[in-house]
C-alpha cells in the first residue's frame, strides 16, 4: 500500500510518501513553519511524490494527524486529505498526535522496551494532553490533565514520559518547547490503521478565541 501521509498539526508542514509492503519512506519534504500551513500544503505534496518518483493516481490511501494540536492546522490537514482522498476514491484514515510521540521511543532505540510510555503535551493553562502507550500500542484515551495531575502520574521511575510536558517534571513553570510529529511515524501508523470512516479533528478542549457577546451590530 502507497500512502500519502500529511501531518500540519502543529508547527511544522510535512508530507511523505511511504511504501507499507517495505515500510520505507519513498519520499518526504518537512518544514517548521509555525503558520501557514494552506499556502505551503499542496506544494510540498506535489514534493514529496516528486522525490518518490510517483503521481497523485499512484497513492492508495491517506493519513493525516487529527490533533490534538493546533485548531487551525488541523482543520486545513483534514480538509486537505479529506478532499484528496475523495477526489481519488481512496481510503482517509487519521493518526493522533499523541500516537506519534507514544511511538518516538521505538523510533529512536534499536532495541524494544517494556516500559509505559506516557505521550504529554503541553496544553498551557496548566493543562496537559496525556495519553499511555504500551509497545506503541495506546492503553487508555486522550485525555486532558491537570498539571498537578500529570506531575504525580509521570513518574520516571515507572513511565517513559515523551513529549514537551517532559520539560515540566523538572520546572512547572518551564517554557516548552513545540513538538514535532516525525512524519516518518505519521506515515507507518497510517499504513496500518484501521479506516473507520471519514478522519475527524481530535479537540480535547474547546479554542482559546470566543466569540464576543453583548455587542449589537448597528446599521446604517
Amino acid at each position: 500500500m502507497i500512502v500519502l501521509a500529511i501531518d500540519t498539526a502543529g508547527v511544522d508542514c510535512a508530507v511523505a510518501v511511504y511504501d507499507g509492503a517495505t515500510g520505507r519512506v519513498l519520499g518526504s519534504v518537512s518544514e517548521t513553519i509555525g503558520r501557514g500551513h494552506a499556502e505551503r500544503l499542496i506544494a510540498m505534496i506535489d514534493e514529496a511524490l516528486g522525490k518518490a518518483g510517483l503521481t497523485l493516481s499512484e497513492i492508495e490511501r491517506v493519513a493525516v494527524t487529527v490533533g490534538p494540536g493546533s485548531f487551525t492546522g488541523i482543520r486545513v490537514g483534514v480538509a486537505a486529505a479529506r478532499g484528496l482522498a475523495l477526489a481519488l476514491g481512496i481510503e482517509c484514515v487519521g493518526v493522533s498526535t499523541l500516537s506519534v510521540l507514544g511511538n518516538l521511543p521505538a523510533l529512536k532505540s534499536s532495541s524494544k522496551s517494556s516500559r509505559t510510555v506516557l505521550a504529554a503535551m503541553n496544553a498551557h493553562r496548566e493543562e496537559i494532553y496525556a495519553q499511555t502507550f504500551e509497545n506503541g500500542e495506546p492503553s487508555d484515551e486522550p485525555r486532558v490533565l491537570a498539571l498537578d495531575d500529570f506531575l504525580a502520574q509521570a513518574t520516571p521511575d515507572t513511565v517513559t514520559v515523551v513529549g514537551s510536558a517532559m520539560a515540566l517534571l523538572a520546572d512547572r513553570a518551564a517554557q516548552t518547547e513545540p513538538d514535532h510529529f516525525p512524519i516518518e511515524i505519521v506515515a507507518a501508523l497510517g499504513a496500518r490503521a484501521k479506516a473507520q470512516g471519514k478522519p475527524k479533528p481530535l479537540y480535547l478542549r474547546g479554542p482559546d478565541a470566543k466569540p464576543q457577546t453583548g455587542f449589537a451590530v448597528s446599521r446604517a
